[in-house]
């Protein structure tokens, strides 16, 4: 099971947070931050370091036959998509899978809330990263109105039913939300914008989220206050510095999950076939990509 890190007045969660989403402690952070830049060189060396203690997790899961959880949730730009990429790019996808749903269809509209989840959850062996989960019915549906106020109640009443049917039968949830400020997040929108190749990141629901930012706010607030349960609390990521960001949460989820190095011996490469007999046939009769660099 998920070791406990946390006690209960040591859990990184804020109900009755600032519009711009910071803590005493985040702010700690934040001077932290500009007392000492994290440069790109130690960056790198911490999270290639954290990668490898990721795929020593992996074994211990795909061993143990563990099923693992993991859901990122937080404002649009707030690094959900960073830190996910940075924990999938060095593992396996057959024991690593990255579920990001979209839009329900209309037969999904008519099913139990959580249904089209429930066939994403992991098989023994498996770790799932949810980039946004079932907790888009308190957030982008509460405010933009893609629910009924019965359908949002209900939400809030079978949530913590749900996380806790899930944890009896065996899998590990971990929850993050990652916390951003209005101003980093203004920044960061407006790099969206000036970069081509970043361009689609933003979408007019980001648009429309950005100008109902205090909505959103009291959103989040009452979601904490119905889903930061003993069972599976939520961990709060300062997001402001994407860096810090990545490297503060990939440590964390370690911590998480007792684990031991499973990682297998090195493999001696045995000798190639002799390629007597073979003739290849003429390369004129295979169609290549033109090398243009």
């Amino acid at each position: 099971m998920a070791k406990k890190a946390h006690s209960k007045d040591a859990k990184l969660t804020v109900l009755d947070a600032a519009p711009a989403e910071t803590t005493p402690a985040t702010h700690a952070a934040e001077g932290n931050s500009a007392a000492h830049k994290l440069t790109t060189k130690v960056y790198e060396a911490e999270l290639a370091k954290l990668q490898i203690e990721l795929v020593k997790l992996q074994e211990w899961i795909k061993a143990k036959g563990l099923k693992v959880v993991v859901i990122f949730e937080g404002r649009d730009a707030a690094g959900k998509g960073g830190v996910i990429k940075r924990i999938a790019e060095s593992l396996n996808p057959r024991v690593c899978r990255i579920v990001a749903l979209g839009t329900p269809t209309e037969r999904e509209k008519t099913q139990w809330y959580f249904q089209r989840y429930v066939p994403n959850l992991p098989a023994a062996g498996e770790m799932v990263l949810f980039d946004r989960s079932w907790y888009n019915r308190a957030g982008v549906e509460r405010v933009m109105g893609f629910c009924t106020e019965d359908e949002y109640q209900e939400f809030m009443r079978s949530c913590p039913e749900f996380e806790r049917m899930l944890i009896r039968s065996g899998i590990i949830l971990i929850k993050y939300w990652f916390s951003v400020s209005d101003e980093e997040q203004e920044r960061r929108f407006h790099s969206r914008i000036d970069d081509p190749v970043k361009r689609w990141k933003l979408s007019p629901m980001d648009l429309e989220s950005r100008k109902r930012w205090i909505e959103y706010s009291k959103a989040k607030d009452v979601m904490f206050a119905h889903t930061d349960i003993k069972q599976a609390p939520w961990y709060v990521v300062n997001a402001d510095s994407k860096k810090r960001a990545r490297l503060n949460c990939i440590k964390h989820l370690l911590s998480m999950i007792p684990y031991q190095d499973l990682t297998p011996q090195p493999i001696e490469l045995p000798p190639r076939q002799d390629a007597a007999g073979y003739v290849r046939p003429p390369m004129t009769d295979q169609t290549f990509v033109p090398e243009e660099y």
